[in-house]
Formats: C-alpha cells, sequence, structure tokens
C-alpha cells in the first residue's frame, strides 16, 4: 500500500470521509500515467496528483459533490479551444479522471470498477481478467459489452535482483532507490557480500545462483541484472533467469565474450527466441564509463523495456513523451 493510500485509510479509520480520483486513460502528453490518484478527505485534506497541479482543483469540487451524496463521474480535461482560458493541462495532454468514494480499506492487488456504461461505480469479479491485469503490471481500462472498465492494479513496487556483489551492484542499487525500487544483490564470495560493499541494498545474500534465485521467486516484476564476469555464476543464472517471469535480463561483459557465452547456453538447450531477452551488453549507449554511469545506462535500459520502449532521444521519437503502462 502506497503513502497516499495509507494516508487516506488512515482518515477513514478517524471517521473522515473520503472520495478517491483516478487518472483512467491519457492523451498526448498526460503528465501522470493511468492508476494514479488524488485522495479528498470531507474536511478538505488533499494526498496524491492526477495531473501535478494543472486540474486538481476542479477535481476536487467534483470529489465533494460524490462526498455529499452525489454519484461517481467519469471527468474529462484538457486543452481545447474553448478551454483556452480555463482548466486544462499545460502540457497539451487530456486525461480521464474517475471520481468515487473510498469505500474499500483493503485493497486488493486488482480491481475491476465500471467507470462509463451501465452500472458505473460497480465492482466486477473475473479471475481471467484479474490474472491479466496482475501480468500486466499497471492500471489500464477496457471495454466490456458496452461498459468501460478499470482494471486499477496495485502491484508492489518492481524489484532489481542483481547478482555479483561489485561496486556496480551498489550504484544500481542507490540509484534504483531513487526510484522507490526494492533491490535484493546477492553472491557466493564471502569477501564481496558484505554490508559495507553493498550499503544500499534492500536485501543481500550470500548465495550461489540457483539458491538465490529460488530465494528471489523472480517473477513479472523483477528485472535481473548479472555482474560476475565468471561462467560458474553467469550461465546457470541466465539460464534461470530466462526460464523465470522477469521482465529484464541482462548481463555485462564483452561483446566477444557475449557471443562466446551465448553459444554456451544453446549448447546447454537455451533456444535463440530466450537468448533474444537477454540484454547484452546490458545498458544504454551513452558512452558509460563508471560504476554510477554504467548503472544509469543499464536502468535506463530496464526503464525502456518495462515501457516497451527503443530508449532512444526523445527529439528523434514519434511516440508520445510518458510511457501509457
Amino acid at each position: 500500500m502506497d503513502e497516499s493510500l495509507q494516508r487516506a485509510v488512515r482518515w477513514r479509520e478517524v471517521g473522515r470521509k473520503v472520495a478517491v480520483a483516478t487518472v483512467v486513460a491519457t492523451r498526448n502528453s498526460a503528465p501522470r500515467p493511468v492508476g494514479s490518484k488524488l485522495f479528498v478527505s470531507d474536511s478538505g485534506d488533499l494526498e496524491g496528483s492526477v495531473s501535478g497541479g494543472c486540474v486538481e482543483s476542479d477535481v476536487v469540487l467534483a470529489a465533494e459533490e460524490v462526498l455529499a451524496g452525489g454519484p461517481p463521474r467519469l471527468l474529462t480535461y484538457g486543452i481545447t479551444d474553448e478551454m483556452a482560458f480555463g482548466i486544462g493541462l499545460p502540457c497539451g495532454g487530456e486525461i480521464d479522471v474517475f471520481v468515487e468514494e473510498l469505500t474499500e480499506v483493503e485493497q486488493p492487488d486488482v480491481t475491476l470498477i465500471v467507470v462509463a456504461g451501465e452500472g458505473v461505480g460497480e465492482r466486477l469479479r473475473d479471475p481471467e481478467l484479474e490474472l491479466t491485469a496482475r501480468r500486466r503490471g499497471s492500471s489500464h481500462v477496457m471495454e466490456l459489452a458496452g461498459r468501460t472498465v478499470l482494471a486499477d492494479v496495485n502491484a508492489p513496487p518492481p524489484r532489481l535482483f542483481v547478482y555479483g556483489a561489485v561496486d556496480t551492484a551498489e550504484a544500481l542499487c542507490r540509484a534504483a532507490k531513487l526510484l522507490g525500487w526494492r533491490t535484493l544483490v546477492a553472491d557466493a564470495r564471502a569477501s564481496f557480500a558484505t554490508p559495507e560493499r553493498i550499503p544500499s541494498a534492500d536485501e543481500l545474500l550470500l548465495l550461489w545462483p540457483e539458491e538465490a534465485m529460488a530465494h528471489a521467486q523472480l517473477d513479472l516484476g523483477t528485472a535481473v541484472v548479472v555482474l560476475t564476469h565468471d561462467d560458474k555464476f553467469d550461465l546457470p543464472l541466465v539460464r534461470g533467469a530466462l526460464a523465470s517471469d522477469a521482465f529484464y535480463v541482462g548481463w555485462i561483459g564483452s561483446r566477444r565474450n557475449q557471443e562466446r557465452r551465448r553459444g554456451l547456453l544453446l549448447e546447454d538447450g537455451v533456444t535463440d527466441d530466450e537468448l533474444d531477452r537477454i540484454s547484452g551488453p546490458a545498458g544504454l549507449d551513452i558512452g558509460a564509463a563508471s560504476p554510477s554511469e554504467t548503472a544509469i545506462s543499464i536502468l535506463a535500459e530496464i526503464l525502456a523495456v518495462r515501457a516497451g520502449r527503443a530508449g532512444g532521444r526523445l527529439k528523434d521519437a514519434k511516440t508520445r513523451i510518458h510511457a501509457a503502462l
């Protein structure tokens, strides 16, 4: 449960009514992704954001109407000719915001909410759709039998699993913390896997690859980075990562060594399609040299893969600036 929701839950625990406004769709350069939330209490407290400040004042008015007994509402904001001197988004984007009263304190990992059409505000139960949303890992909307349904995904933050407790591992953990990610570093070498060397890791394991992966339970929200430069660690770790649901698998090393290790994996039964999942050498081509620069390069590629982007320069891109996760 994120901090904004935690605060909203505390408001309800002391007897306040709370409305929640959720971004359910974005178009063009909207400043907040689908699933972003603004909580409004009946005493005027605010927590969270749906636009970074562009339309919050109007959303608060709608939230107050809902708290006064009004029905849930779907609102659309954006700059048009008619709205040029009114409420809008300076960045030129457009967002749909669904406003309703917060009634459920315990938030499931996936909630299906009707936001337009028959039965606005109704909660649906569909295990197959919930599983699909869980695998996707981010909030999104879908059309079902003439109704618009928000799959509100309350997923934990992504995890960064690093094998090889070297200086780049510490730099990766420091940078990932700025993103709010959980970090786990493992190594079988006792002289490497020490808190003094890797103080920023949320979890530090002294384990061989198979044991470390069994402990970590690599899933759809996990990015794997291999930093050991040693076949006895690299090969079993990458084989195991490719057999998991991890959304990113990367390892470092020269292009020549990359090809050599790929050949060994092919001999061991790994398919070409599986090898295509490997980002190696890991990172974007930004000219990184130091461990900190390398960490930024690798994390940038991880973010691009997670968003389905190529990772080039924004000035050359034809897609929207902000990812529609």
